[in-house]
């Protein structure tokens, strides 16, 4: 009975632990952004603030470039989720349906470079950029955020390609369909839970991302909002306030879509990575 309890506490007890260690920075983060100065700067904390100012978030927003940045950040995002997507569905139909010299080769190599770090491919990546006179662009950040996710969202997409039973398939193309027309009539609205899933991680990724972007954008108006939030010493000085107001509106867009789509997202990344 007492080893039958204990069994029923410690996976609840570990849970909540993690769950206040997860939640607990981003709770700070939004709480200190709501703050007074005199409650920030105190030496006595501040858990629950009462009397709460949105001047932060003015100054914030107010910022030099700052809506220059969004919008630079929310184009690149949104077209490399959107191309990867594009490139990920044939490729993902290719490996599922085809039978082909090297697949199981494209596989691998696939898995290896999502393990594979980016940072160490920077320098060659500034030098391809540099030499087809790219820099202070954001078509090489669009280009190579949508390279970063492709590998999870064809090996995602391809499980949920295999999963669909080829029958489907070729009974419309039986009633007329060309293969084209039978993979978007059958086969693309059965992928909608992968689709969510990998759309939410490339969309992560190449929101949160800082390394490229900081070697090929020296030029304020092409950078994106990571790189402009990590110089918040120059942007503020010691405001502590604006900061993490700056860092609640750059958290704000990943916390939205995940609150959405976290039940279809992570079935589908736990379905797509089982299937096929």
């Amino acid at each position: 009975m007492k080893r039958s309890v204990f069994g029923r506490i410690w996976p609840n007890a570990t849970a909540v632990i993690l769950f206040v260690g997860f939640v607990f920075p981003v709770y700070w983060m939004f709480a200190t952004a709501f703050k007074p100065t005199g409650d920030i700067i105190s030496e006595n904390p501040v858990w629950f603030p009462t009397n709460l100012t949105v001047g932060h978030f003015s100054k914030a927003v107010d910022a030099d470039h700052f809506w220059t940045l969004v919008l630079n950040s929310v184009t690149v995002t949104v077209s490399a989720v959107l191309l990867s997507l594009v490139i990920a569905l044939f490729a993902a139909f290719a490996l599922a349906r085809m039978r082909f010299r090297g697949r199981r080769g494209f596989i691998v190599t696939f898995m290896l470079a999502q393990m594979a770090p980016w940072e160490v491919m920077v320098i060659a990546i500034y030098m391809l950029v540099r030499d087809n006179d790219m820099l202070d662009s954001l078509v090489p950040l669009t280009v190579f955020y949508a390279i970063m996710v492709l590998p999870l969202t064809i090996l995602t997409l391809r499980g949920y390609v295999a999963a669909v039973p080829k029958e489907l398939e070729e009974s419309a193309m039986v009633d007329g369909c060309t293969r084209t027309q039978a993979f978007i009539k059958v086969i693309f609205p059965l992928l909608a839970p992968g689709l969510m899933a990998t759309s939410l991680f490339g969309f992560i990724t190449a929101w949160n991302e800082f390394p490229l972007v900081l070697i090929l954008n020296k030029d304020i108006e092409k950078q994106t909002l990571p790189l402009w939030l990590s110089q918040f010493q120059t942007a503020f000085g010691d405001d502590w306030g604006a900061t993490m107001a700056a860092s609640s509106l750059f958290a704000l867009p990943i916390l939205i879509l995940f609150i959405f789509l976290q039940r279809k997202a992570v079935s589908g990344l736990t379905d797509g990575a089982v299937k096929g």
